[in-house]
């Protein structure tokens, strides 16, 4: 049996880039290289280049000042998200999968009486009714989700049908 960790495998298995960019991919805040560093490892300069090449690639972002601050950069993983939808579904199933969101969209308005899930109150709920309100946090954040993947979906059903009318087979 093996006593090495999953942290010391990952840090003999992975280089300092594929390293960085592991982290990058799920750092929604700004933070600074040094951060990155301590997490993967490696020295601060290593974790700085990294970053600037994941900078470069589009895959992170950069905040000026001092010191500088990165985080990931949620446009490129929205846009590969799409490219990978439109690649590995045809534009009929994509469009399918769109209108089965739509319902359970209109299935949320109809429940709550409102076009939205930013319109929902909770003036209605009883204060000490704790499961209830959990219950409408948990419906909004699906229903925002939900709302997110119809957007995601909808560019991929363009997309695959521009790789189809391109003569590129989708």
């Amino acid at each position: 049996m093996n006593d090495q960790s999953a942290a010391d495998r990952w840090g003999e298995e992975r280089t300092t880039f594929q390293r960085v960019y592991d982290l990058i991919v799920g750092t929604r805040e700004f933070e600074r290289a040094g951060t990155f560093a301590e997490r993967a490892d490696c020295s601060e300069t290593a974790a700085r280049n990294a970053l600037e090449q994941l900078t470069e690639m589009g895959i992170a972002r950069r905040r000026e000042g001092r010191p500088a601050a990165y985080r990931r950069n949620d446009s490129y993983f929205r846009w590969k998200r799409i490219e990978s939808l439109a690649s590995e579904h045809s534009p009929t199933e994509l469009r399918r999968r769109v209108d089965e969101l739509i319902d359970r969209d209109a299935a949320f308005q109809d429940r709550y009486d409102v076009p939205d899930p930013e319109t929902v109150g909770t003036d209605d709920l009883p204060v000490d009714d704790h499961e209830a309100l959990h219950e409408r946090w948990e419906d909004l954040r699906e229903w925002r989700t939900l709302r997110r993947d119809i957007r995601v979906l909808r560019e991929a059903v363009e997309r695959a049908e521009s790789r189809s009318d391109d003569g590129v087979p989708a």
